[in-house]
């Protein structure tokens, strides 16, 4: 992936090395959806950054001055040119802008580098931070699916299935409000 900067942040692919700021949010996941992402000691940590250093699709979020890993941004394309994307932050640098900041570096990069005709995100019901960031992007609350999908299961061992919203956006209208943006080197 060619790198990526912005004012505060560097976007660039996963190294090993990054793997105890990795480890201290995927330890404890704070949004159900990446349970299946839960990491619990630092050779976990550095077995799933070593795969993710080799793909494209997940990209870590560093801080520019220091290169210290902030969070991820990820993709799943579907062919031929639809792409379901998602984020994930340590909550230690949440309310500062980050996230914002990279997400909208990120959707650039894909509507212009990846020739993505249309993105969407899907984001929990109780994940309220993911939809103000969804609107502040000007995505589309496209629907909500009662009962969507489970990641996790009851005390009982039966699952809780999450409402799921779906927050989407098409390539003309970024370009409509950012034809001016650039943030590639």
């Amino acid at each position: 992936m060619q790198m990526m900067e912005t004012d505060r942040l560097r976007l660039r692919n996963f190294y090993v090395m990054d793997a105890q700021a990795f480890l201290e949010y995927a330890a404890n996941p704070r949004v159900n959806c990446f349970l299946s992402d839960k990491v619990s000691t630092m050779e976990e940590a550095a077995l799933k950054l070593q795969n993710r250093s080799c793909e494209d699709s997940y990209i870590a979020v560093c801080l520019k001055e220091s290169n210290a890993l902030i969070g991820e941004l990820f993709y799943l394309q579907e062919e031929p040119d639809t792409f379901n994307i998602g984020w994930n932050f340590n909550a230690r640098y949440e309310g500062m802008g980050y996230a914002r900041e990279s997400v909208e570096a990120f959707l650039n990069y894909l509507f212009t580098q990846k020739e993505a005709r249309r993105l969407y995100a899907y984001v929990e019901d109780d994940n309220l931070r993911s939809q103000k960031l969804c609107e502040k992007l000007d995505m589309r609350k496209e629907g909500c699916f009662i009962e969507f999908v489970s990641f996790t299961e009851y005390e009982d061992g039966t699952p809780k299935y999450e409402n799921t919203f779906q927050y989407a956006l098409l390539k003309r209208e970024w370009l409509q409000k950012h034809s001016n943006r650039t943030c590639f080197e």
